[in-house]
Protein backbone atom coordinates (compact mmCIF):
# COMPACT_ATOMS: atom_id res chain seq x y z
CA UNK A 1 0.00 0.00 0.00
CA UNK A 2 0.84 3.60 -0.70
CA UNK A 3 -1.48 5.64 1.04
CA UNK A 4 -1.51 6.83 5.12
CA UNK A 5 -3.12 9.00 7.03
CA UNK A 6 -0.57 10.78 8.23
CA UNK A 7 -1.71 14.62 7.75
CA UNK A 8 2.20 15.66 7.98
CA UNK A 9 3.38 14.14 4.73
CA UNK A 10 4.10 17.21 2.66
CA UNK A 11 2.39 17.49 -1.22
CA UNK A 12 3.99 16.79 -4.31
CA UNK A 13 4.85 18.48 -6.50
CA UNK A 14 5.91 21.77 -4.87
CA UNK A 15 5.87 25.45 -5.76
CA UNK A 16 9.24 27.03 -6.69
CA UNK A 17 9.57 30.50 -4.30
CA UNK A 18 8.36 33.28 -6.02
CA UNK A 19 10.95 35.08 -7.99
CA UNK A 20 13.11 31.88 -8.41
CA UNK A 21 11.93 29.94 -11.62
CA UNK A 22 14.98 28.58 -12.32
CA UNK A 23 15.75 27.05 -8.97
CA UNK A 24 13.67 23.76 -7.50
CA UNK A 25 10.91 23.92 -4.58
CA UNK A 26 12.44 24.95 -1.36
CA UNK A 27 10.57 22.17 -0.05
CA UNK A 28 12.58 20.08 -2.25
CA UNK A 29 15.80 21.47 -1.32
CA UNK A 30 14.99 21.08 2.57
CA UNK A 31 13.87 17.11 1.82
CA UNK A 32 17.28 16.69 0.43
CA UNK A 33 19.65 18.42 3.04
CA UNK A 34 17.36 16.55 5.84
CA UNK A 35 16.95 12.89 4.18
CA UNK A 36 17.47 11.13 1.00
CA UNK A 37 13.65 9.36 0.96
CA UNK A 38 10.97 11.25 2.07
CA UNK A 39 7.04 10.56 1.78
CA UNK A 40 4.63 12.71 -0.22
CA UNK A 41 1.20 13.09 -0.76
CA UNK A 42 0.33 13.06 -4.88
CA UNK A 43 -3.07 14.48 -6.66
CA UNK A 44 -5.17 10.78 -5.58
CA UNK A 45 -3.96 11.06 -1.52
CA UNK A 46 -1.23 8.04 -2.24
CA UNK A 47 1.93 8.73 -0.86
CA UNK A 48 4.72 7.03 -2.45
CA UNK A 49 8.58 7.33 -1.30
CA UNK A 50 10.37 10.82 -3.01
CA UNK A 51 14.25 9.87 -3.71
CA UNK A 52 15.97 12.97 -3.01
CA UNK A 53 19.52 12.61 -4.03
CA UNK A 54 21.64 12.11 -7.26
CA UNK A 55 23.62 8.47 -6.66
CA UNK A 56 20.38 6.95 -5.07
CA UNK A 57 18.06 8.30 -8.17
CA UNK A 58 20.82 6.44 -10.38
CA UNK A 59 20.19 3.09 -8.26
CA UNK A 60 16.73 2.89 -8.20
CA UNK A 61 16.86 4.06 -12.73
CA UNK A 62 18.89 0.77 -13.13
CA UNK A 63 17.23 -1.65 -10.63
CA UNK A 64 15.15 -4.49 -12.84
CA UNK A 65 13.10 -4.72 -9.46
CA UNK A 66 11.82 -1.49 -9.66
CA UNK A 67 9.01 -0.92 -12.85
CA UNK A 68 8.33 1.92 -15.05
CA UNK A 69 5.00 0.40 -15.76
CA UNK A 70 2.16 2.97 -15.85
CA UNK A 71 -0.35 0.55 -16.19
CA UNK A 72 0.89 -1.63 -12.50
CA UNK A 73 -1.99 -0.73 -10.11
CA UNK A 74 0.45 1.24 -7.68
CA UNK A 75 2.20 3.21 -9.94
CA UNK A 76 2.53 6.85 -9.13
CA UNK A 77 0.79 9.06 -11.60
CA UNK A 78 1.33 12.59 -12.26
CA UNK A 79 -2.20 12.89 -13.13
CA UNK A 80 -5.61 10.97 -13.31
CA UNK A 81 -6.37 9.87 -16.46
CA UNK A 82 -4.08 8.37 -19.72
CA UNK A 83 -2.46 4.83 -20.33
CA UNK A 84 1.05 4.04 -21.55
CA UNK A 85 2.65 6.26 -23.66
CA UNK A 86 4.26 3.84 -25.94
CA UNK A 87 7.47 1.84 -24.73
CA UNK A 88 8.23 4.59 -22.22
CA UNK A 89 6.02 3.21 -19.78
CA UNK A 90 6.72 -0.21 -19.98
CA UNK A 91 9.50 -2.54 -18.69
CA UNK A 92 11.61 -4.98 -20.61
CA UNK A 93 11.43 -7.12 -23.10
CA UNK A 94 8.60 -5.25 -24.42
CA UNK A 95 10.43 -2.16 -23.81
CA UNK A 96 13.60 -3.04 -25.79
CA UNK A 97 11.90 -4.93 -28.46
CA UNK A 98 9.92 -1.75 -29.26
CA UNK A 99 12.38 0.70 -28.64
CA UNK A 100 14.85 -0.51 -30.85
CA UNK A 101 12.21 -0.11 -33.99
CA UNK A 102 13.44 3.35 -33.61
CA UNK A 103 16.49 3.40 -31.48
CA UNK A 104 18.67 3.31 -34.52
CA UNK A 105 17.09 7.02 -35.98
CA UNK A 106 18.84 8.41 -32.81
CA UNK A 107 21.93 6.99 -32.34
CA UNK A 108 24.80 9.44 -32.50
CA UNK A 109 26.33 8.82 -35.93
CA UNK A 110 23.33 8.78 -37.89
CA UNK A 111 22.25 12.58 -35.53
CA UNK A 112 25.47 13.76 -36.21
CA UNK A 113 24.76 13.27 -40.18
CA UNK A 114 22.28 15.17 -39.51
CA UNK A 115 23.32 18.67 -38.46
CA UNK A 116 24.05 20.07 -42.12
CA UNK A 117 20.19 19.67 -42.17
CA UNK A 118 19.36 21.50 -38.40
CA UNK A 119 22.10 23.80 -39.15
CA UNK A 120 19.98 25.09 -42.07
CA UNK A 121 16.70 25.04 -40.43
CA UNK A 122 18.22 27.28 -37.69
CA UNK A 123 19.57 29.87 -39.77
CA UNK A 124 16.37 30.02 -41.75
CA UNK A 125 14.45 30.42 -38.46
CA UNK A 126 16.96 33.10 -37.21
CA UNK A 127 16.54 34.95 -40.48
CA UNK A 128 13.02 35.24 -40.23
CA UNK A 129 13.08 36.07 -36.57
CA UNK A 130 15.38 38.93 -37.42
CA UNK A 131 13.52 40.05 -40.05
CA UNK A 132 10.55 40.08 -38.56
CA UNK A 133 8.84 43.24 -35.79
CA UNK A 134 10.34 44.17 -32.89
CA UNK A 135 9.29 42.87 -30.25
CA UNK A 136 8.88 39.23 -31.03
CA UNK A 137 7.72 36.17 -29.19
CA UNK A 138 10.94 33.69 -29.36
CA UNK A 139 8.79 30.74 -28.23
CA UNK A 140 6.09 31.40 -31.20
CA UNK A 141 9.10 32.88 -33.84
CA UNK A 142 11.98 30.78 -32.91
CA UNK A 143 11.93 27.76 -30.23
CA UNK A 144 8.93 26.31 -31.27
CA UNK A 145 9.44 26.14 -34.76
CA UNK A 146 12.90 25.05 -34.83
CA UNK A 147 11.90 21.65 -33.00
CA UNK A 148 8.96 21.05 -34.61
CA UNK A 149 10.62 21.69 -38.11
CA UNK A 150 13.43 18.92 -37.08
CA UNK A 151 10.97 15.92 -35.49
CA UNK A 152 8.38 16.81 -38.54
CA UNK A 153 11.14 16.30 -40.99
CA UNK A 154 12.30 13.40 -39.20
CA UNK A 155 8.75 11.80 -39.28
CA UNK A 156 7.57 13.27 -42.54
CA UNK A 157 4.78 15.09 -40.68
CA UNK A 158 3.74 18.01 -42.87
CA UNK A 159 4.58 20.78 -40.80
CA UNK A 160 1.72 23.03 -42.20
CA UNK A 161 -0.10 21.24 -39.60
CA UNK A 162 2.04 22.26 -36.49
CA UNK A 163 -0.43 24.59 -34.73
CA UNK A 164 -2.63 21.12 -34.92
CA UNK A 165 -0.20 19.17 -33.18
CA UNK A 166 0.77 21.73 -31.16
CA UNK A 167 -2.16 22.78 -29.46
CA UNK A 168 -3.15 19.19 -28.49
CA UNK A 169 0.10 18.41 -27.23
CA UNK A 170 -0.21 21.45 -24.97
CA UNK A 171 -3.46 19.84 -23.62
CA UNK A 172 -2.07 16.62 -23.16
CA UNK A 173 1.18 17.88 -20.85
CA UNK A 174 -0.62 20.59 -18.74
CA UNK A 175 -1.29 19.14 -15.54
CA UNK A 176 -4.53 21.15 -15.24
CA UNK A 177 -6.41 19.43 -18.43
CA UNK A 178 -8.84 16.81 -17.12
CA UNK A 179 -8.70 13.51 -17.86
CA UNK A 180 -11.57 14.23 -20.46
CA UNK A 181 -9.31 16.35 -22.34
CA UNK A 182 -6.26 14.80 -22.07
CA UNK A 183 -7.81 11.87 -23.97
CA UNK A 184 -9.90 13.64 -26.26
CA UNK A 185 -6.66 15.62 -27.19
CA UNK A 186 -4.45 12.03 -27.43
CA UNK A 187 -7.23 10.34 -29.65
CA UNK A 188 -7.09 13.51 -31.92
CA UNK A 189 -3.21 13.01 -32.52
CA UNK A 190 -3.73 9.34 -32.77
CA UNK A 191 -5.95 9.51 -35.59
CA UNK A 192 -3.94 12.02 -37.46
CA UNK A 193 -0.39 9.87 -36.98
CA UNK A 194 -2.80 6.67 -38.12
CA UNK A 195 -4.12 8.13 -40.98
CA UNK A 196 -0.80 9.54 -41.69
CA UNK A 197 0.93 5.65 -41.52
CA UNK A 198 -1.87 4.11 -43.00
CA UNK A 199 -1.70 6.43 -46.46
CA UNK A 200 2.41 5.66 -46.30
CA UNK A 201 2.05 2.22 -46.25
CA UNK A 202 2.67 1.96 -50.58
CA UNK A 203 4.73 5.20 -50.66
CA UNK A 204 7.50 4.48 -48.91
CA UNK A 205 10.85 6.83 -48.54
CA UNK A 206 13.71 6.67 -45.93
CA UNK A 207 12.16 9.06 -43.34
CA UNK A 208 11.05 7.22 -39.65
CA UNK A 209 7.28 7.04 -40.31
CA UNK A 210 8.34 4.59 -43.60
CA UNK A 211 10.19 2.77 -41.07
CA UNK A 212 7.39 2.17 -38.63
CA UNK A 213 5.38 1.06 -41.81
CA UNK A 214 7.56 -1.40 -42.80
CA UNK A 215 7.85 -2.92 -39.33
CA UNK A 216 4.00 -3.36 -39.36
CA UNK A 217 4.27 -5.05 -42.77
CA UNK A 218 6.99 -7.17 -41.28
CA UNK A 219 4.58 -7.57 -38.28
CA UNK A 220 6.98 -6.53 -35.71
CA UNK A 221 3.90 -3.86 -35.08
CA UNK A 222 0.52 -3.49 -35.28
CA UNK A 223 -0.55 0.27 -36.71
CA UNK A 224 -1.97 0.90 -32.58
CA UNK A 225 1.41 0.24 -31.63
CA UNK A 226 3.25 2.27 -34.34
CA UNK A 227 0.80 4.99 -33.93
CA UNK A 228 1.52 5.39 -30.13
CA UNK A 229 5.38 5.12 -30.95
CA UNK A 230 4.43 8.25 -33.30
CA UNK A 231 2.75 10.43 -31.39
CA UNK A 232 5.52 10.21 -28.49
CA UNK A 233 8.22 10.97 -30.70
CA UNK A 234 5.99 13.97 -32.47
CA UNK A 235 5.26 15.29 -28.64
CA UNK A 236 8.68 14.55 -27.07
CA UNK A 237 10.71 15.68 -30.36
CA UNK A 238 9.34 19.09 -29.75
CA UNK A 239 7.75 20.30 -26.55
CA UNK A 240 10.94 19.55 -24.66
CA UNK A 241 13.30 20.67 -26.75
CA UNK A 242 11.57 24.31 -27.16
CA UNK A 243 11.20 24.99 -23.64
CA UNK A 244 14.43 23.79 -23.55
CA UNK A 245 15.47 26.63 -25.69
CA UNK A 246 13.16 29.28 -24.71
CA UNK A 247 13.92 28.57 -20.93
CA UNK A 248 17.56 28.80 -21.52
CA UNK A 249 17.76 31.96 -23.15
CA UNK A 250 15.79 33.91 -20.58
CA UNK A 251 18.73 32.25 -18.26
CA UNK A 252 21.28 33.14 -20.00
CA UNK A 253 19.78 36.67 -20.64
CA UNK A 254 20.10 36.91 -17.11
CA UNK A 255 23.32 35.55 -16.78
CA UNK A 256 25.45 38.41 -19.80
CA UNK A 257 28.49 36.77 -18.43
CA UNK A 258 27.92 33.31 -19.20
CA UNK A 259 26.28 34.45 -22.55
CA UNK A 260 29.05 36.36 -23.39
CA UNK A 261 31.28 33.66 -22.88
CA UNK A 262 29.49 31.20 -24.55
CA UNK A 263 28.59 34.26 -27.55
CA UNK A 264 32.13 34.81 -27.95
CA UNK A 265 33.92 31.51 -27.89
CA UNK A 266 34.75 29.54 -31.32
CA UNK A 267 35.47 26.51 -29.29
CA UNK A 268 33.07 24.15 -30.20
CA UNK A 269 33.74 22.27 -26.62
CA UNK A 270 32.18 25.54 -25.08
CA UNK A 271 28.94 25.19 -26.81
CA UNK A 272 28.90 21.48 -26.17
CA UNK A 273 29.52 22.32 -21.76
CA UNK A 274 26.82 24.76 -22.18
CA UNK A 275 24.21 22.37 -23.41
CA UNK A 276 24.77 20.28 -20.49
CA UNK A 277 25.22 22.87 -17.75
CA UNK A 278 21.63 24.21 -19.28
CA UNK A 279 19.86 20.56 -18.83
CA UNK A 280 21.42 19.98 -15.44
CA UNK A 281 20.68 23.41 -13.77
CA UNK A 282 17.15 23.99 -15.80
CA UNK A 283 15.74 20.82 -15.84
CA UNK A 284 12.59 20.77 -18.42
CA UNK A 285 11.06 17.62 -17.23
CA UNK A 286 8.42 18.49 -14.38
CA UNK A 287 7.13 16.54 -11.21
CA UNK A 288 9.53 13.46 -11.33
CA UNK A 289 10.30 10.80 -12.87
CA UNK A 290 7.61 7.41 -11.48
CA UNK A 291 8.35 3.99 -11.07
CA UNK A 292 6.74 1.37 -8.78
CA UNK A 293 8.98 -1.72 -6.45
CA UNK A 294 7.98 -5.06 -7.93
CA UNK A 295 9.48 -6.63 -4.64
CA UNK A 296 10.49 -5.09 -1.80
CA UNK A 297 14.16 -3.61 -2.31
CA UNK A 298 16.33 -1.20 -0.39
CA UNK A 299 17.03 2.31 -1.10
CA UNK A 300 19.31 4.54 0.64
CA UNK A 301 19.05 2.30 3.45
CA UNK A 302 15.24 2.45 3.50
CA UNK A 303 13.37 -0.79 2.77
CA UNK A 304 10.63 0.15 -0.33
CA UNK A 305 7.99 -2.75 0.03
CA UNK A 306 6.74 -4.06 -2.90
CA UNK A 307 3.84 -2.30 -5.07
CA UNK A 308 5.08 1.10 -3.37
CA UNK A 309 5.72 3.88 -5.48
CA UNK A 310 8.61 6.23 -5.56
CA UNK A 311 8.94 9.46 -7.33
CA UNK A 312 12.87 10.94 -8.67
CA UNK A 313 12.66 15.07 -8.78
CA UNK A 314 15.40 15.19 -11.52
CA UNK A 315 16.17 18.80 -10.42
CA UNK A 316 16.84 18.02 -7.32
CA UNK A 317 19.23 15.10 -8.18
CA UNK A 318 20.77 17.35 -10.67
CA UNK A 319 21.65 20.04 -7.52
CA UNK A 320 23.08 17.89 -5.22
CA UNK A 321 26.27 19.49 -3.88
CA UNK A 322 27.89 15.74 -3.71
CA UNK A 323 27.43 14.88 -7.52
CA UNK A 324 27.82 18.69 -8.24
CA UNK A 325 29.92 20.83 -6.40
CA UNK A 326 29.03 24.64 -6.17
CA UNK A 327 25.22 23.33 -7.83
CA UNK A 328 23.03 26.42 -7.84
CA UNK A 329 25.80 28.78 -9.50
CA UNK A 330 25.72 28.32 -13.45
CA UNK A 331 28.92 27.44 -14.63
CA UNK A 332 28.81 26.47 -18.46
CA UNK A 333 32.78 26.02 -18.51
CA UNK A 334 32.01 23.16 -15.84
CA UNK A 335 31.88 18.94 -17.15
CA UNK A 336 28.23 18.24 -16.58
CA UNK A 337 27.22 15.77 -18.97
CA UNK A 338 26.93 12.92 -15.83
CA UNK A 339 23.17 15.05 -15.28
CA UNK A 340 20.36 13.16 -15.10
CA UNK A 341 18.11 15.13 -17.45
CA UNK A 342 17.63 12.35 -19.78
CA UNK A 343 17.09 9.91 -16.76
CA UNK A 344 19.48 6.97 -16.22
CA UNK A 345 19.46 3.37 -16.90
CA UNK A 346 17.57 1.65 -19.66
CA UNK A 347 14.54 4.23 -19.84
CA UNK A 348 16.81 6.90 -20.39
CA UNK A 349 15.45 9.51 -23.19
CA UNK A 350 16.20 7.60 -26.94
CA UNK A 351 15.92 11.65 -28.39
CA UNK A 352 18.73 12.81 -25.98
CA UNK A 353 21.66 12.61 -28.81
CA UNK A 354 19.45 14.37 -31.09
CA UNK A 355 18.16 17.15 -28.41
CA UNK A 356 22.07 17.94 -27.32
CA UNK A 357 22.81 18.39 -31.59
CA UNK A 358 19.82 20.82 -31.94
CA UNK A 359 20.91 23.15 -28.63
CA UNK A 360 24.55 22.99 -29.26
CA UNK A 361 23.14 24.74 -32.64
CA UNK A 362 20.79 26.99 -31.45
CA UNK A 363 23.45 28.08 -29.07
CA UNK A 364 25.86 28.28 -31.53
CA UNK A 365 23.81 30.30 -33.92
CA UNK A 366 21.46 32.45 -32.36
CA UNK A 367 22.98 34.67 -29.33
CA UNK A 368 25.98 35.45 -32.06
CA UNK A 369 23.45 36.72 -34.91
CA UNK A 370 21.55 38.55 -32.42
CA UNK A 371 24.42 39.84 -29.97
CA UNK A 372 22.07 42.09 -28.95
CA UNK A 373 19.59 39.91 -27.79
CA UNK A 374 17.53 41.53 -24.76
CA UNK A 375 14.29 40.92 -23.00
CA UNK A 376 11.54 43.41 -23.72
CA UNK A 377 9.50 42.68 -20.41
CA UNK A 378 10.21 42.52 -16.81
CA UNK A 379 11.41 39.08 -15.55
CA UNK A 380 8.02 39.37 -13.06
CA UNK A 381 5.46 39.60 -16.48
CA UNK A 382 7.03 36.16 -17.62
CA UNK A 383 4.68 33.73 -17.59
CA UNK A 384 6.05 30.42 -16.63
CA UNK A 385 4.79 26.94 -16.74
CA UNK A 386 3.88 25.93 -13.32
CA UNK A 387 0.69 24.05 -14.80
CA UNK A 388 2.95 21.60 -17.02
CA UNK A 389 4.00 18.23 -16.75
CA UNK A 390 6.86 19.68 -19.48
CA UNK A 391 8.92 23.20 -17.48
CA UNK A 392 9.39 26.08 -19.62
CA UNK A 393 7.97 29.70 -20.45
CA UNK A 394 4.23 30.38 -22.13
CA UNK A 395 5.93 33.26 -23.85
CA UNK A 396 9.03 34.97 -24.14
CA UNK A 397 9.32 38.86 -25.67
CA UNK A 398 12.56 39.86 -26.93
CA UNK A 399 13.99 42.56 -29.07
CA UNK A 400 17.29 42.97 -30.21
Amino acid sequence: MTSTLDESTPDYPMPRARGCPFDPPPALRDLQRETPMARVRLWDGSTPWLVTRYADQRAVLRDSHVSADMNHPTYPRQAPGGGTLSFIGMDDPEHARLRRMVGSAFAVKNVERMRPWVQRIVDEAVDELLAGPRPADLVEEFALPVPSLVICGLLDVPYADHAFFQSNSKTMINRDSTPEQRSQASGRLAEYLSDLLSSKMDTRGDDLRSRLCGRIEAGDLTLRQATEMAVLLLIAGHETTANMIALSTLLLLRHPDQLALLRESDDPDVARRAVEEMLRYLNITHGGRRRVALEDVEVAGQRVRAGEGLVLPNEIANRDPDAFPDPDRLDITREARHHVAFGFGVHQCLGQPLARLELEIVYRTLYRRAPRLALAAGIEDIPFKHDGFVYGVYELPVTW
